[in-house]
Order: C-alpha cells, then sequence, then structure tokens
C-alpha cells in the first residue's frame, strides 16, 4: 500500500522591502559619501588663462589641448561634425583650434572634464545617461543663446550653470540608487509627475538635492541656486536672470525632444512663452524683440543635434 504524500508547502514569500523617503540626516549623510566633482573648481585653468590673454597663438592652444586625450578627441569629432560640412576631414589639432575658434574651444574644455566627473558619478545606475549627458550640454548652450539675446556675455558662468543644473539627479543616481529607479520607473509607467515622485519617493526633488550637494562642496551660489530653483527662478536671489535662462533652455531642449533629461512630460510651445523665466528676462522688452529673439532661439536649436554629435 502506497503511502500519499502530502505536497510541500509552498516556502512563504518574504514581502519587499518598503522603500521609505529619507530624512534631512539620512540625505546628509549619503551625499557626504558622493564623490565632489573637481572639474567645477577647477576647469582646465591653463587653458583658460591662455585664451583670457591678449594674444592667442594657436600652436600654444592646440598643445595644452594635446595632453588631454579625451579633450583632443571632442574637439576633433566636432570640428568633424555634420555641422561644420568640411568636404575633407580636419586632422590637424592647430587646424580644429583656428576653425572652432576661442568661444568653442572654451566651452569644450568645460564640457569635457564636467561630463567625465557626471560619468564617475552616475556610477552604473541604469539609466540612459548619455542621452542625459546630450540634455546637459544641449541646455548649456542654450543658456548662452538665452543670456546672449538680451545682454553681452562676458564670461563662462552662465554655461556652466546649464550644464550643472540637473546634477541634483546624479548626485540622486549615487547615493539613493534604488528611489532613484522607483522615481522613474513611476513617472515612466504611471506617467506621475517627476518632482512630485521624487518627493514622495525620496523625500525631496532633485533641484533640492542638488542644492545641498554643491553647497556641501563649497560651489558658487550662481549654481547652487540654478541647481535649486531652474524650475522656478522667480524664488531664486541674486542671480535670477541665470537661472531663468537655463529655465528657458532646459524646457527648450525638452521641447525639440534632444537628449533626455529624465522628465518625459511633453512641453509646447506655450509652456515656455509663458514660463516664469520668460517674463523675468523679457519682460520690458516690445513684442518685435521678443518675436525677434523667438525666431534666433528657434535657429539654435535646430543646429543643436549636429554640434551634440560631435560632442557626446
Amino acid at each position: 500500500m502506497t503511502t500519499a504524500v502530502s505536497p510541500t508547502p509552498p516556502a512563504p514569500q518574504t514581502p519587499p522591502t518598503q522603500l521609505l523617503p529619507c530624512d534631512q540626516q539620512q540625505i546628509a549623510n549619503r551625499l557626504r559619501h558622493c564623490p565632489r566633482l573637481p572639474s567645477l573648481s577647477s576647469i582646465s585653468s591653463a587653458l583658460r588663462g591662455l585664451l583670457d590673454a591678449d594674444q592667442r597663438y594657436t600652436t600654444q592652444v592646440a598643445e595644452i589641448i594635446r595632453r588631454d586625450p579625451s579633450l583632443t578627441a571632442r574637439l576633433l569629432r566636432l570640428v568633424n561634425s555634420v555641422y561644420y560640412g568640411f568636404s575633407s576631414p580636419v586632422n590637424s589639432i592647430e587646424e580644429a583650434v583656428f576653425y572652432l575658434g576661442v568661444r568653442q574651444i572654451r566651452q569644450l574644455a568645460m564640457v569635457t572634464p564636467v561630463i567625465e566627473d557626471f560619468q564617475k558619478l552616475a556610477g552604473k545606475s541604469h539609466f540612459p545617461w548619455r542621452d542625459f549627458w546630450q540634455h546637459c550640454i544641449a541646455t548649456a548652450i542654450m543658456t548662452r543663446e538665452v543670456i546672449g539675446s538680451f545682454q553681452a556675455v562676458e564670461n563662462e558662468v552662465d554655461y556652466v550653470a546649464g550644464l550643472v543644473h540637473d546634477v541634483g539627479k546624479i548626485a540622486m543616481a549615487a547615493a539613493f540608487p534604488e528611489h532613484f529607479h522607483e522615481i522613474h520607473r513611476r513617472h515612466a509607467e504611471n506617467g506621475q509627475n517627476l518632482l512630485e515622485a521624487e518627493r514622495e519617493v525620496l523625500g525631496l526633488d532633485h533641484g533640492e538635492l542638488g542644492a545641498l550637494y554643491l553647497r556641501s562642496h563649497n560651489l558658487p551660489d550662481v549654481l547652487v541656486e540654478t541647481a535649486r530653483y531652474h524650475h522656478e527662478p522667480e524664488r531664486a536671489g541674486h542671480h535670477c536672470r541665470i537661472v531663468a535662462a537655463v529655465q528657458l533652455a532646459n524646457l527648450l531642449v525638452r521641447q525639440a525632444g534632444i537628449g533626455l533629461s529624465g522628465n518625459r512630460a511633453i512641453v509646447t510651445d506655450q509652456d515656455w512663452l509663458e514660463a516664469s523665466g520668460w517674463k523675468i528676462i523679457f519682460a520690458n522688452h516690445g513684442e518685435q524683440e521678443k518675436a525677434i529673439a523667438t525666431a534666433s532661439l528657434k535657429r539654435s536649436l535646430e543646429r543643436l543635434p549636429s554640434i551634440l554629435a560631435g560632442l557626446v
């Protein structure tokens, strides 16, 4: 007689760990262990000094660039991109420096170390980072275009502000990878507002986190304010107009679908034309001036993809 064997009951399943928002102390502790971005405090100082000198010799600039393989590669990719459209490839650094000019070289000198620092900080978290770097660089370029539409550009602070405006997302991926993943899952699958998802899941949004991160490493106030208020520049202090320019640049780049900020919400013309940043910058401009600025920004947007192909 065969004895019936009772089926083995299934092993009890361990309930998934509940992901709780972090308090201020937890956030501060984790940010403390995030590596700093050394490039932001010393961006290619030798090259900047040479470019700022009264006389700029192509051979001297080329010699400094030649010491940095990553910068060299970006320089040659950019000058040989569709944007410049040369019939034969440019292989000489001196020739590339001649064609690109001081402004482009200075921006390349900033982009290269910052993006490399960003990549190290982001680590191996699952996210389309190459698209994200494109978004950051495109926002930097468009911030410069917005600023240039109403005043002469004197230095590169606006460009750097645009470049690092979303640093809070990178810090979040580095210090809170599980929260970061859950936030972007909710945003992508459920269409939840990204900022709301960040506050709900982590306890603060990427703007607040970015400002905390930059302030903890003693970065300039203009960068801290930009990270914190680039979605609401009317709340910024001394650097309100730069933050407003970054807001507009961010919206324009997102509308054009250049790169990916992580925020998949659709942006329309109405969104950026009615944004607080537009009102801050163009409040005292006439309708004709606004129309000229709008057309100029649209033209700059059209050129961006071919420029970025040489940078990222």
